[in-house]
């Protein structure tokens, strides 16, 4: 058991409840809030356990957002109101403050679950030099609002989700996904509209 286990109450999300909870999450924000250009609103909760640091770029959490222990916010990222990263989630944002070539965008009342890639740059591997050596290419990674990424979706670097979409598990996104769409498989695919999907008689 950690410190923060008997601070937290072995919880997987900070919650706000009770003097513990509180403690674990002005701690986290204050970890956080040490790093320069890093900004969020006192609202925000941020597990200590979680890794946020903005790595040269700039990192934004929108008001009443959640980051859960385990989870890696790294690089150039910003973020709407009310979103929520689970547990071993991993967002790698690239560029810099000035460059935005390489960042992740999220709207507002998205939720990531836990184990969730999204790398905002890919390697290059052209034929006849190590991979090492050739550095990465960055490209935006955009969630729109009121999206769900369902544990273990993978989002690569380029792609756009639209508006109210769900990601099922597992799935692997490379290519633009169109608003209020539910989306399956490697590589993801969509099946149906949520538009579709209404109560039934």
């Amino acid at each position: 058991m950690t410190l923060w286990q008997w601070f937290d109450r072995g919880l997987s999300m900070p919650s706000g409840d009770g003097r513990g909870q509180r403690f674990v999450e002005w701690w986290g924000l204050r970890q956080a809030r040490r790093h320069r250009n890093f900004s969020a609103p006192d609202d925000v909760r941020i597990h200590p356990e979680a890794r946020v640091n903005p790595r040269g770029g700039e990192l934004t959490l929108g008001h009443r957002c959640t980051v859960a222990p385990g989870a890696v916010l790294q690089g150039n990222i910003r973020f709407g109101d009310d979103c929520s990263v689970q547990a071993y989630s991993v967002l790698v944002g690239y560029g810099s403050a000035a460059d935005r070539t390489g960042l992740i965008h999220i709207g507002d009342r998205v939720r990531i679950a836990p184990h969730v890639m999204i790398i905002a740059a890919n390697h290059r591997f052209a034929p006849g030099r190590p991979i090492h050596g050739q550095g990465l290419e960055p490209a935006p990674v955009v969630i729109e609002d009121d999206v769900w990424l369902a544990g273990r979706v993978s989002v690569m670097a380029g792609v756009t989700i639209g508006r109210g979409s769900v990601i099922g598990a597992g799935s692997v996104v490379t290519h633009d996904i169109p608003a209020d769409s539910v989306a399956v498989g490697v590589p993801a695919r969509v099946l149906r509209s949520r538009s579709d999907v209404g109560p039934k008689a």
